[in-house]
């Protein structure tokens, strides 16, 4: 039978950012709430670290190199048809409360509606990403380690209007829609930096709680990938000890947060009357390093930033059940269409996680993702195969981690003997998929030609950057 899809999307929600993930004072309630009564995936992943090309995949249920919107500044305008796509030509809802990250609110993406959307910058965003070989000086301002700590801002705004808007949707309209499903795909902004949190949940966090980050003294060797990535973007060195406090206390708050706004959204689904036909889902377009291996944001395959959370709630779904099969955010399109009594639109390379949580666990099974984005020398392509994770850096040395024995993704296998089995293994797995080399060519040329519209390399490393798309109603500010 069909159901109808609530889905809720975080920004920049870090896996282990969670009560139910096992952080040990992160407090989550509602979330930990929905996973009690659900599925939840322990090994789920993002398609690109990175906001606009993970949430292109979402909306597609198609890799990013299939797709090519490489980085923040090749958004998704609808020419790919998605699963939203496949609704409308069936008559079924289809709307957006919140961010998006498209290129504008007029492109035929899906949505029968978008309910205030966050899109890129003027529909194009910030070039500087597509900026490669080489690649951009140093940033010189870090608004990242400048705008932190109790207070308010533009997007903790942003999400209370979302979650207003979401709550009064499932309040006056979804009860209209009882003779037809209907998939509301409610995006929530935070906890993506700037690491400012309402006072109440800053509170929550006293900085003797905090741990030291993973990899945060100047004697840890970092990937040689990673090292020039952390060249260009270097936010960590804009922070002192005491200020990296701050922002960690921040992103947990607003972790916190995020959770009491999708209580709000749930109790409203409940008092809807129609949660008993809704299958519910909370995830997260990529997660967040934290100060980790001295990176913040996003745009590497550690766990830190490429894992995401992952809960199914709703009929025919296990209360309890936890599934560490890998699966990844473009398997969120099937997912919809299965429910929706649609499965014949779904793409066959990829499952539906609704199948993959009532069947036993896989261990074969692989989960792919890639980057091209801001900061990269080359390309990166993460494969996770039961208990390990190779990570493929284009014309560099690659890293292989077993996650069972070294879940901190310290001690690189790739050069142990013991494991060159695992290697040429998972080597294989991603050669089946792609042709490295020529996916980092693809989307180079791509980038450069972006580049080029746009009056050349200087020209656009002299507009700067703005360091995160502004709430809507907010100016865009350059940053060099």
């Amino acid at each position: 039978m069909a159901q109808n899809v609530l889905f809720i999307m975080s920004d920049e929600h870090q896996q282990k950012a969670a009560g139910c993930y096992g952080h040990p004072f992160v407090r989550t309630p509602a979330i930990d709430a929905l996973a009690t009564g659900g599925t939840r995936f322990t090994n789920a992943y993002t398609n690109s670290p990175i906001c606009v090309p993970a949430r292109a995949s979402f909306a597609t249920g198609r890799a990013v190199h299939e797709i090519g919107n490489w980085d923040n500044a090749h958004p998704y305008d609808g020419r790919v048809k998605g699963w939203g796509h496949t609704l409308q030509q069936r008559g079924m809802k289809s709307l957006s409360i919140g961010k998006l990250h498209y290129r504008n609110e007029t492109d035929p993406t899906g949505f029968d509606e978008q309910i205030v959307p966050l899109h890129v910058v003027d529909g194009v965003g910030s070039v500087s990403a597509s900026v490669k070989q080489p690649l951009g000086p140093p940033i010189k301002t870090s608004k990242l380690a400048a705008n932190i700590g109790p207070g308010d801002s533009g997007y903790i705004r942003y999400d209370r209007s979302i979650t207003e808007e979401t709550c009064r949707w499932l309040k006056e309209e979804a009860p209209k829609h009882r003779d037809r499903p209907w998939v509301l795909f409610c995006s929530l902004v935070c906890p993506h930096f700037p690491l400012i949190a309402p006072p109440d949940f800053y509170a929550m966090y006293p900085h003797d709680m905090l741990e030291t980050p993973k990899g945060s003294s100047l004697d840890y060797e970092l990937h040689p990938w990673i090292e020039k990535f952390r060249q260009v973007q270097c936010h960590d060195e804009f922070f002192t000890d005491e200020t990296r406090k701050i922002a960690i206390a921040s992103y947990y708050a607003l972790c916190s947060f995020m959770d009491s706004n999708v209580q709000k959204v749930l109790a409203a689904l409940d008092a809807s009357g129609a949660r008993d036909d809704t299958l519910v889902v909370y995830t997260a377009d990529h997660g967040e390093n934290l100060a980790t291996r001295r990176l913040w944001g996003k745009s590497n395959m550690y766990e830190e930033a490429a894992a995401i959370p992952l809960i199914l709630s709703g009929p025919d779904v296990l209360a309890g059940k936890v599934v560490n099969t890998p699966v990844t955010l473009a398997e969120g399109a099937n997912t919809i269409l299965a429910t929706l009594g649609l499965e014949e639109a779904a793409n066959p390379a990829f499952q539906c996680w609704r199948r993959t949580a009532n069947a036993p666990d896989d261990p074969a099974r692989v989960a792919f993702s890639e980057y091209h984005a801001t900061g990269a020398d080359s390309a990166a392509f993460m494969i996770r195969k039961g208990a390990h994770k190779y990570i493929h850096y284009v014309g560099y040395t690659p890293e292989l981690f077993d996650l069972d024995a070294d879940p901190e993704e310290e001690t690189n296998l790739a050069a142990d003997p013991s494991h060159a089995a695992t290697l040429t293994d998972l080597q294989a797995e991603l050669t089946r998929r792609i042709d490295p080399d020529r996916v980092n060519g693809d989307a180079q040329d791509s980038q450069a030609a972006l580049v080029e519209q746009h009056g050349g390399r200087e020209a656009v490393l002299n507009m700067g950057s703005f360091q995160g798309t502004p709430a809507p109603g907010e100016k865009a500010e350059y940053v060099q």
